[in-house]
């Protein structure tokens, strides 16, 4: 009998319809074939709570979506994101019930930061997985503490470099750099995960939102460190549009897996907000997309994928991913190699990865884009 562990992990999730298990339909079956599925939660689940100031967009879904999660095979949900607290602690407490009830482990968050920054650990045929998850993108009082329920921070800051420092007004280099105490509990966190589990998996929610292919210095930094703690896969999000891969000492490092089902119906008064024009001049080709009814982000958003981790005899023996694209009902479908979209998918995974110095090799074989990691170092 073999010891095969299949892995699938998705990006954002948070349907918002009267049937939420809808949005999974034409993925579900994949991800129920799996034995391990992840996925990041975007929405509060709740009906309680007031929307925080600090919100710039407050988002939250009836507490059933947990049910349809669980229902669309998915087994581990990171729910450390920068909407994690948007309605208050009530709401933010009332999504971690709701989805521990249904027997999803719940990562990234928790009543306190002791609570949070513990691994979910789950055995598949002999072999154990853990699976931690880390914040970037955190509007204040977000972050769990020793009180004070929330998720676990990966801080960052930034530091604007003046090119031409005689010449005002032109353009800066911008640098970022993490947290160094955020960055040593991690690599604490990676350690202990390491010392009860064969294989594990590290969800960042972080990134640069909106803007084609480029990626913030910080995250090449706590994606070495991580790995180089013990960490065997890195699965990030929040960018809302795919971003490169990198393999680094032979594990694979996903920047971003995108939108993956998402139900975000914006009002006119939002679409006119002074911040929201700001957002949209991030992206070049942001524009009204009738058939998306998520028409708000950019076409880019449409484009997705699902990560694929072979697990076999308790090491990562192959990662590839599944090319997918968001239909009119803003529904994930995996494509196949036949459907043009299929080649449109690897070919802009190709350039983003290219604009970024990731010189990541990738090898078709059927429905399946396979990322050409160094056995040896694997």
């Amino acid at each position: 009998m073999s010891n095969d562990i299949v892995l699938y992990a998705a990006g954002d999730v948070a349907p918002d319809r009267e049937d939420p298990g809808s949005i999974f339909q034409k993925v579900s079956a994949l991800l129920r074939g799996g034995d391990v599925a992840f996925c990041q939660l975007e929405a509060v689940l709740s009906r309680r709570g007031i929307a925080l100031p600090q919100a710039r967009l407050a988002c939250r879904a009836d507490p059933k979506v947990a049910s349809a999660i669980k229902g669309a095979g998915f087994t581990v949900v990171s729910f450390a994101s920068n909407h994690c607290m948007d309605w208050g602690r009530e709401a933010f407490l009332d999504t971690l019930d709701v989805l521990r009830k249904q027997g999803l482990l719940v990562i990234g968050v928790g009543e306190n930061i002791e609570v949070a920054r513990r691994p979910a650990i789950i055995e598949r045929n002999g072999t154990r997985l853990a699976f931690l998850a880390y914040n970037s993108i955190l509007p204040q009082g977000y972050w769990a503490d020793v009180d004070r329920p929330g998720c676990v921070p990966m801080r960052a800051f930034t530091f604007y470099e003046q090119i031409e420092h005689d010449q005002p007004g032109t353009p800066c280099r911008i640098h970022t750099f993490a947290h160094r105490d955020d960055l040593r509990a991690m690599v604490d966190d990676i350690g202990k995960a390491k010392s009860q589990a064969d294989v594990v998996v590290v969800s960042m929610h972080w990134g640069i939102h909106f803007i084609p292919a480029v990626l913030a210095d910080y995250q090449r930094e706590v994606a070495r460190v991580a790995i180089d703690s013990g960490a065997d896969l890195i699965l990030g999000h929040h960018a809302h549009i795919l971003k490169g891969i990198e393999v680094y000492k032979g594990r694979a490092i996903f920047y971003s897996l995108s939108n993956f089902a998402l139900d975000l119906r914006p009002t006119e008064e939002l679409l006119q907000k002074p911040g929201h024009k700001e957002i949209e001049v991030l992206n070049p080709d942001w524009k009204p997309d009738p058939e998306y009814p998520t028409f708000f982000l950019p076409p880019d958003s449409r484009k997705t994928i699902i990560a694929k981790c072979l697990i076999s005899n308790g090491k990562i023996a192959r990662i590839s991913y599944l090319p997918a694209y968001i239909n009119k009902q803003s529904q994930p479908e995996v494509l196949s190699p036949i459907d043009p979209r299929f080649g449109e998918i690897v070919s802009y995974m190709e350039e983003i990865s290219r604009n970024q110095g990731l010189s990541t090799g990738y090898n078709i074989q059927g429905d399946e884009v396979v990322i050409e990691c160094d056995p040896i170092s694997i």
